[in-house]
């Protein structure tokens, strides 16, 4: 059997860990990327301890336009030019009241929440188009779909991200080449811990529930395109 490459940005921590761990597990050779070598490693250990393929891994800054055309230069040559799965999943995340939000803050979640999946976007897909195969996950935010207190920046750039991931999508589709987005609530991980509204960690959507809903949309028939996955807590009252 060929072996199938999934590009995994923020895959050192929380959904990207999840999401490397999930698709390795059903045989992808997961490239993963992140600043924190430490972390990464602690992830390419994981996938081992699973049986899952080596991992590759590709430290990078993704608010450096440099560090990402080198990531995918990397994460081409890794495989051959055969990203099947990108997954772009890093983000950052700033909850502030709108006058207390910062440029500089704001400059940063732009940067890696929507401009670098534009950049990296853009140099892998070529790739894809010239195999006529792929799928391109992004990993949004219910954020991205409604308007909350203290999410005017974060807010602004999930729904740059949906909007942009529309368009895509009318446009890759008839080279075979899939566009998902997917739009969880608060997920407990380490981001949670910056939202002052966000439920009860026992309560909140799991990282391996968001690496669920990744492998369903890649593992549907190619026919078929799952192009927006809305995830909530079916009951968030739960105790």
């Amino acid at each position: 059997m060929a072996v199938k490459y999934a590009l995994i940005t923020g895959g050192s921590r929380g959904i990207g860990r999840a999401i490397a761990l999930r698709l390795g597990q059903e045989g992808y050779r997961c490239i993963l990327t992140a600043r924190n070598v430490e972390a990464l490693e602690a992830t390419a250990q994981a996938l081992q301890n699973a049986g899952a393929p080596d991992a590759v891994l590709i430290p990078a800054d993704l608010t450096d336009g440099k560090s990402i055309d080198h990531l995918a230069q990397q994460a081409l040559d890794a495989s051959g030019n055969q990203i099947d799965v990108l997954v772009n999943n890093a983000g950052v995340l700033y909850l502030k009241p709108f006058l207390e939000l910062s440029l500089s803050e704001l400059d940063e979640m732009l940067a890696v929440n929507f401009r670098a999946v534009f950049q990296l976007t853009q140099r892998i897909l070529p790739a894809m188009i010239q195999r006529q195969h792929g799928t391109i996950v992004n990993i949004a935010s219910l954020a991205g779909k409604n308007g909350f207190k203290t999410g005017t920046g974060y807010g602004a750039t999930k729904w740059a991200l949906r909007g942009w991931a529309n368009s895509l999508m009318l446009e890759v589709r008839e080279h075979n080449i899939r566009v998902v987005t997917i739009f969880p609530g608060s997920v407990n991980t380490d981001m949670a811990g910056h939202s002052p509204t966000a439920p009860r960690r026992e309560t909140m959507i799991q990282p391996e529930d968001v690496a669920e809903a990744v492998w369903t949309a890649v593992n549907v028939p190619e026919r078929t395109m799952l192009s927006e996955i809305d995830i909530r807590p079916t009951n968030p009252k739960k105790a």
